[in-house]
């Protein structure tokens, strides 16, 4: 995971936050009603987290400043993205050795115990 950045959105990108937030007066038509405030606030978060290049699921307030201060965490490029998907695969495949490895090394032993017991037998 990279490490988290401060951000500072501007005077208009919070004006934009704050009105996507707002709930909208409707009429239900259809049976289908629009997107919810929630909704409509988390677009927003996106859209300001494609324009700024950080990912809007990571966003922190920052205590002890204004509301247009933030940190989140800064969106991966298509390189970190490629190297970070063969680390972690490369991780799970070393998991899944050592988990087999381990699985075998209990088998040996308990097949040389039960072999043993034979032989007193």
């Amino acid at each position: 995971m990279y490490p988290r950045t401060n951000y500072e959105m501007s005077e208009e990108d919070l004006n934009e936050l704050l009105s996507a937030c707002r709930p909208v007066p409707y009429i239900l038509v259809g049976g289908f009603a629009p997107p919810s405030p929630q909704d409509n606030a988390n677009a927003a978060w996106r859209r300001l987290g494609k324009k700024m290049g950080f990912d809007s699921e990571t966003v922190q307030p920052i205590e002890g400043k204004g509301n247009r201060f933030f940190s989140a965490v800064p969106a991966e490029n298509e390189t970190q993205r490629t190297e970070r998907l063969k680390r972690e695969a490369e991780e799970r495949k070393a998991a899944e050795i050592k988990k087999l490895e381990d699985e075998i090394n209990e088998r040996q032993v308990k097949l040389v115990l039960l072999k043993q017991e034979r032989l007193e037998i």
